[in-house]
């Protein structure tokens, strides 16, 4: 099976542990590299985030196992890239 190199996810959590401490924690997991994260909106007791992870070989599982541990869950798996190399995203004539 191709190994995963990003993977962008809809993130529901709470306010407490802080973007910053989730961010931390994923970035911590063995083969990943790279970890954007962006509140998208903010609500009385949760927050929704977009967050993007970048690898040689991303373990959902484990993201999973992480962002549940910090008491939040997974919305939806926007984005996927795998295999060898990252692959640009074609344009269409509504980006240009």
């Amino acid at each position: 099976m191709g190994k995963i190199r990003l993977i962008v996810l809809d993130v529901l959590k709470p306010h407490t542990p802080s973007l910053i401490d989730l961010s931390s924690a994923l970035s911590d997991i063995e083969g990943i590299e790279g970890v954007d994260s962006t509140v998208t909106e903010i609500d009385k007791s949760v927050e929704t985030v977009k967050i993007t992870l970048v690898g040689e070989d991303i373990d959902y599982e484990k993201i999973k196992g992480v962002i549940e541990k910090m008491a939040g869950s997974i919305h939806s798996v926007d984005k996927v890239s795998a295999g060898s190399i990252l692959v640009k995203e074609a344009s269409t004539p509504q980006d240009r």
